[in-house]
């Protein structure tokens, strides 16, 4: 499969940042796309909603439906799937994009913070999953592709932020697992995780990052266009980095993904530093 066109997506976290480059370019093929999240209506401090990127999904080429869901929620995440399915005849991607993030250590860790990590980064993903996966299991090539790292038992990773780290590596165990498992039934189940840091309003949580030192959203989706182009039978149970699957696509010039080209890149979390 060489494009996106008439598939069906399923994008959490979708009305801004990574997720909403995904939805666009997915949307340039002609791809359906189910834009999930919380954001209905528009907040100053955080732009972009689930209508604004629908009508931006319309005007790239792309089929748009607008989901206010809170993936902390089953019901609503079922609902969610349901209405996917209704409006666009079945499921052929999940894309689990939604993450809560706080970078602190332990005695600075409120558990309200804990406990919502953990509800939407691993349970969210495993939620998702559960639900869509029987319409999945339907599709010609199907893949869920979540937005996690490889899996590290680094203390390194841990001893900083031991919260966000185990609901983040949560969300690549949940990869492990369900490849293993759904992975002989056809479906390819991966991770994706950038080499260097994203623009995002989710720099707000990392003190001190100079974004003219990252690269954009753009980077991401475009990898993982070409993740979800593949065969599913023949990509299983991966976790990808973002360059390294441009690479292998025949991209060798990054310098239009970095927000100052003129800048050095910062590694992002989990990843070790690469000439």
């Amino acid at each position: 499969m060489s494009t996106l066109s008439g598939k069906t997506l399923f994008i959490t976290g979708a009305s801004r940042g990574i997720g909403r480059a995904i939805a666009l370019r997915a949307a340039q093929d002609g791809a359906n796309i189910a834009i999930v999240a919380k954001s209905s209506v528009a907040n100053p401090k955080l732009p972009g909603t689930i209508h604004s990127v629908a009508e931006e999904v319309r005007a790239a080429g792309g089929q748009a439906l607008a989901i206010q869901c809170d993936i902390r929620d089953e019901e609503e995440v079922r609902a969610a799937v349901a209405a996917t399915v209704e409006q666009f005849g079945g499921l052929d991607i999940l894309v689990n994009n939604a993450s809560a993030i706080w970078l602190a250590g332990a005695l600075d860790t409120p558990m309200k913070r804990y406990d919502l990590m953990t509800q939407v980064n691993s349970r969210g993903s495993f939620l998702c999953a559960q639900a869509a996966l029987p319409e999945l299991m339907k599709s010609a090539n199907p893949h869920i592709l979540t937005l996690a790292p490889p899996p590290s038992l680094d203390p390194k990773w841990w001893a900083p932020h031991t919260a966000y780290t185990l609901a983040k590596m949560g969300m690549s165990f949940v990869t492990l697992g369900l490849a293993g498992e759904f992975g002989r039934k056809g479906v390819a189940v991966n991770a994706l995780w950038p080499k260097t840091i994203i623009a995002t309003d989710a720099l707000n949580m990392i003190p001190g990052v100079e974004i003219d030192r990252c690269r954009k959203p753009e980077i991401v989706a475009d990898a993982v266009r070409e993740v979800l182009i593949r065969a599913a039978k023949a990509n299983n149970g991966r976790f990808f980095i973002d360059e390294e699957v441009l690479r292998e696509a025949g991209i060798t010039d990054f310098s239009g993904y970095a927000v100052d080209p003129s800048k050095p890149l910062l590694p992002d979390l989990f990843l070790d530093p690469t000439p």
